[in-house]
């Protein structure tokens, strides 16, 4: 089993940048494709970026290219998402999320991670 922690969200003003972390529990997490959902008030949850076990293919939401980078460290069991020129529409909580993927790719479906996080909430002020 995984536990996974958030953290680094806040209040930015827009064009600002954040870092968030996602730190993990468990021996296995190099076992796991990782990625970052987020939810806006009054609107679903939806994939921002994904990265695979061994950190090496990324994928993201066109919303996002370009201005967010997704990263992981196995050694230290973390996940980060870096978000530079951020916009309002980027308001949200942001979710980390684990999926134990059968290959070594990057998972988009959110019905396959089985592990989830708490959630941070990011809110970029105009």
């Amino acid at each position: 089993q995984v536990q996974l922690v958030e953290s680094g969200g806040g209040l930015v003003q827009v064009g600002g940048s954040l870092r968030l972390s996602c730190a993990a529990s468990g021996r296995t997490y190099r076992t796991y494709a990782m990625a970052w959902f987020r939810q806006a008030p009054g609107k679903e949850r939806e994939f921002v970026a994904g990265i695979n076990r061994s950190g090496d293919s990324t994928h993201y939401v066109d919303s996002v290219k370009g201005r967010f980078t997704i990263s992981r460290e196995n050694r230290k069991n973390t996940m980060y998402l870096q978000m530079n020129g951020l916009k309002p529409e980027d308001t949200a909580v942001y979710y980390c999320a684990a999926d134990r993927a059968v290959g070594d790719t990057v998972t988009y479906d959110q019905t396959r991670f089985e592990y989830w996080g708490q959630g941070t909430l990011v809110t970029v002020s105009e």
